[in-house]
């Protein structure tokens, strides 16, 4: 947790890459279902708060879903006026619903304020969740708000590569894809429509 008690913004771009190309012209749910959102939080477990995993039911499948399409949603505003991902903006909530879901599971959790004073050093405050287990669905909550209210929310892309509905962020300014595979893709596609025009 940084200073404000929000989480690493990295884990809302690794939640809205749950929904992705799945390598033969369809899209691919990485939580599809209580068992694949159970081995998603697992994988991504370093980026949680407490390293305790929480037991997946079908509510916390469902809401982790949910909050998926809420941030896919505020990914979409953000790069606007580009086209959002292609993998799924006719089922996502309108942006202000999604602001909403958004904030109120990020509440789901309280923060509190810590002090701490080591040695000689000047006190500082940690803020960290409040009581009982750490709230799975608020962190991920936070982590989104993190994320779009930081500096990598401007250098949020769609990817433009054939196929591919990832969204990432941009390294430098002539970055097109969100990886190396997908540059590949994108070039041979080209390189493909180019002699085919050429054909007589």
């Amino acid at each position: 947790m940084n200073e404000r008690g929000i989480m690493d913004g990295r884990l809302a771009l690794e939640l809205a890459g749950t929904i992705r190309h799945d390598g033969s012209g369809g899209t691919a749910d990485d939580l599809d279902g209580a068992d694949r959102t159970a081995h998603w939080l697992a994988a991504v477990g370093d980026l949680l708060p407490g390293g305790a995993l929480p037991e997946v039911d079908e509510e916390l499948h469902a809401q982790v879903v949910t909050l998926r399409g809420a941030v896919r949603a505020l990914f979409a505003r953000a790069v606007a006026p580009t086209p959002p991902s292609s993998a799924d903006p006719h089922l996502l909530p309108p942006a202000q619903e999604a602001l909403v879901l958004l904030n109120a599971a990020a509440a789901r959790q309280p923060v509190v304020p810590r002090l701490r004073w080591e040695g000689q050093d000047v006190p500082t405050v940690e803020f960290a969740p409040g009581g009982g287990c750490p709230d799975t669905v608020a962190a991920l909550a936070r982590a989104a708000i993190a994320f779009l209210e930081g500096p990598d929310r401007e250098r949020l892309r769609v990817c433009t590569a054939p196929r591919c509905v990832r969204y990432f962020v941009q390294a430098h300014g002539r970055q097109q894809w969100c990886g190396t595979s997908c540059g590949n893709r994108a070039r041979a596609a080209r390189h493909y429509r180019r002699h085919a025009a050429a054909r007589p």
